[in-house]
């Protein structure tokens, strides 16, 4: 099945589901599995696999060389940057360290991981540095709300911010208000972390009962809701195979207007604006 994408404004054509690796590499005996979760993933065609030198201290990174070392030209490869490491030259050395453990040349995409202290011009001098090295392809944001995000693209680089990665679910669906509708208006995927809120939405009763009704699972029909949304990536976290396999199958799974109204019914959307909220 060839996944759909979306476009970025640097021209990128990005898959609207790849692989999360929030909590990955933070334990030695689980790195094989993850790593094959991973592979499996990308045997199945999810190329977009998305990390950041927080998760696991670096360790997430090392799992997912381990998964892409013979096959990097298929991978739309996502890291983050340390809001402490966000000055020019911390930002270029911490790019320079994720490089080494992810064992690549170049990053399809360098998000700031969430806003600092450090002046943002800064940080987005050092994105465009990188770029014009060729150690990045394209550079975004991530945890920016609205007014943040107007505000940025205002500064010099701003206006090529590619992405803005955010918290975005059917709990959380305070984004819809404004920031959203900020990004399609300015031609700008949003990432969708968190798809299934870290497991609390499992157990939902309007979820379980769709999905029962489906033969599906409730993860699947939260996954599914978020890819029914336009202009949304969604990076749910894979860290074993038969996970990569239910959250691909939701690709597939159509939900009807009668079961978007009910979604619609358990988990209102605003109606009024709503602080950005991140995990």
């Amino acid at each position: 099945m060839t996944i759909r994408t979306l476009t970025l404004p640097s021209g990128q054509a990005i898959p609207v589901l790849g692989m999360g690796t929030w909590q990955m590499g933070e334990q030695a005996h689980n790195r094989q599995s993850e790593s094959d979760a991973l592979r499996h993933g990308l045997d199945l065609g999810l190329s977009l696999i998305d990390t950041a030198e927080m998760y696991g201290e670096g360790g997430a990174e090392e799992v997912i060389a381990e998964a892409i070392v013979d096959r990097r030209s298929d991978v739309f490869l996502v890291s983050k940057v340390y809001p402490h490491n966000a000055s020019k030259k911390g930002t270029i050395a911490a790019c320079e360290r994720s490089l080494k453990r992810l064992k690549t040349d170049y990053l399809d995409l360098y998000l700031l991981h969430w806003r600092s202290s450090t002046p943002l011009a800064e940080t987005l001098e050092a994105f465009q540095t990188l770029q014009q090295a060729g150690k990045i392809r394209a550079y975004g944001v991530s945890n920016f709300d609205a007014k943040a995000m107007e505000a940025a693209n205002h500064l010099k680089g701003g206006d090529a911010i590619a992405t803005l990665q955010v918290l975005y679910n059917l709990t959380r669906r305070g984004i819809e208000w404004n920031l959203l509708p900020w990004c399609r208006q300015h031609g700008m995927p949003m990432m969708a972390y968190s798809p299934i809120e870290q497991g609390r939405l499992l157990n939902d009763s309007t979820l379980t009962a769709i999905a029962q009704a489906r033969g599906v699972t409730s993860a699947q029909v939260a996954i599914a809701w978020l890819l029914h949304q336009d202009n949304v990536i969604v990076i749910p976290k894979a860290s074993r195979i038969d996970h990569v396999e239910q959250n691909y199958a939701a690709l597939t799974l159509k939900l009807s207007i009668e079961e978007l109204a009910t979604l619609d019914a358990a988990f209102p959307p605003p109606t009024k604006p709503v602080a950005l909220e991140m995990l």
